[in-house]
């Protein structure tokens, strides 16, 4: 078995779609719309096959701080190494996103650095 996609409601769509393209090298799937139910979502994914559901509907409530709720609480993303690392988490520091954990070893052995999201969730930056 195999995580198929994760799926996460996004304020605004074509944003987070651009971030996730640009800094995680996603590619997208066409643009999907249900006017009936008022709702449009993008699948993006790796060659590996994962992928990542961005999903919009303007009835979406806002949940508060995800970081302190029970359920999922940030995805992560391997870019290889430890200067890869370092190398995309200055070029979102640069680009203006928020840095939420500097990169570091953590004590299950992880380097990592944290960013948040067009969105304000966390993406961890693996080796």
């Amino acid at each position: 078995m195999r995580i198929e996609h994760i799926a996460m409601w996004v304020r605004d769509l074509e944003k987070a779609k651009e971030f996730y393209q640009k800094y995680f090298h996603m590619k997208s799937g066409p643009r999907y719309e249900n006017p009936d139910k008022n709702f449009t979502s993008y699948f993006l994914y790796f060659d590996s096959g994962s992928r990542l559901e961005l999903m919009h509907r303007p009835d979406i409530q806002d949940a508060g701080d995800q970081s302190r709720c029970f359920g999922f609480t940030h995805m992560a993303f391997s870019v290889g190494n430890k200067e890869e690392v370092d190398h995309l988490t200055e070029r979102l520091r640069t680009d203006g996103y928020i840095i939420y954990g500097e990169p570091r070893t953590t004590g299950d052995g992880y380097y990592e650095s944290v960013v948040l999201d067009t969105e304000g969730n966390s993406i961890e930056i693996t080796e």
